[in-house]
């Protein structure tokens, strides 16, 4: 039975367990040392922004300007240590300057209840096309020697990187099932109106999951771009899909209220290792966005039948 509460999760594991023996079958070679490596450091960012989203999908809401707000963190990171900064000060900006933005969104969407899809896409454009007016498209280049990899190295910039993003899935999702601030979440995202009823503000929540949402961005900005030598201004592009995509493969309902960052982990193992399998299989890489695609399709086909399927019991035993 306590099975049963978490076969979203299952099924997209049960997927990913598959792909992964076919690629060990047909390219042994995937698994090795370096590449296991790459893809972690390639996902850890996604999976902190897939975090956030987890949190806003769960209260019914969607956001869709994640991926300009990458940007604009990731460079304000460059600028700042370029203006002489320490790292833990620029560290604590960048995560600030997300919060700020990710407020913005969640005061209009939260307080004055505007719809998070209309919100969000004009975010989407604004922050992009005021960071391409401030920066003229030119990325930022000259990083103080301290920027990369936090001045620790690049073996243990990597190994902060994937650690740091793991603890805030672990935190997280602890939080989520344990915390009072948790089940608000799950709360309101099954019903707002008996979660008002019960005590919880909606709008609070809801502007509270966006706040945390740009602060996560900014922290998965600043950890991908520590990864180079100069930072562009164009990052972050596609990266609201690919989050989005990773918490409903998960199975997060795109409804709210039901999900786990658990299943949101899984699809972004899932969605993040799709392209470098099918180049290691010798399949086409540009086959990657039209298989993710339909696996979108089939998670969400599943939630609706699932769903459907859970009403009809619910009043069969009414």
């Amino acid at each position: 039975m306590k099975l049963n509460r978490y076969k979203r999760e299952l099924s997209a594991a049960a997927a990913y367990a598959a792909l992964l023996i076919v690629v060990a079958i047909i390219a042994p070679s995937f698994f090795s040392t370096t590449n296991l490596r790459d893809l972690a450091l390639n996902n850890a960012p996604v999976l902190l922004v897939a975090i956030g989203m987890t949190t806003v999908i769960l209260v019914a809401q969607i956001d869709i300007s994640v991926g300009s707000q990458f940007a604009v963190a990731s460079v304000a990171a460059g600028v700042l240590a370029k203006s002489g900064m320490t790292m833990p000060v620029v560290v604590a900006l960048v995560v600030l300057i997300g919060a700020a933005m990710g407020s913005l969104n969640g005061a209009l969407i939260g307080w004055l209840r505007l719809p998070s899809i209309i919100v969000t896409l004009a975010m989407l454009v604004a922050w992009r096309d005021a960071l391409r007016w401030t920066t003229g498209g030119e990325w930022v280049q000259d990083l103080p020697a301290h920027f990369q990899w936090l001045g620790l190295g690049q073996s243990l910039g990597q190994w902060l990187i994937v650690i740091a993003s793991l603890l805030m899935l672990i935190f997280f999702a602890w939080t989520l099932r344990n915390m009072a601030a948790g089940r608000a979440v799950y709360a309101v995202g099954s019903d707002a109106e008996a979660a008002r009823l019960a005590g919880i503000e909606p709008t609070r929540v809801t502007f509270f999951v966006f706040v945390l949402m740009g602060a996560l961005v900014g922290l998965a900005a600043l950890l991908n771009a520590i990864r180079f030598s100069t930072v562009p201004s164009n990052a972050g592009v596609g990266l609201e899909l690919k989050a989005i995509a990773a918490v409903v493969v998960g199975g997060t309902a795109i409804t709210g209220g039901r999900g786990t960052l658990i299943g949101t982990l899984i699809g972004v193992a899932l969605l993040g290792t799709i392209g470098t399998a099918l180049t290691f299989i010798g399949i086409n890489p540009f086959w990657e966005k039209a298989i993710q695609g339909a696996i979108i399709l089939a998670a969400l086909g599943s939630d609706f039948v699932l769903g459907r399927v859970e009403r009809m019991r619910a009043a069969h035993v009414n």
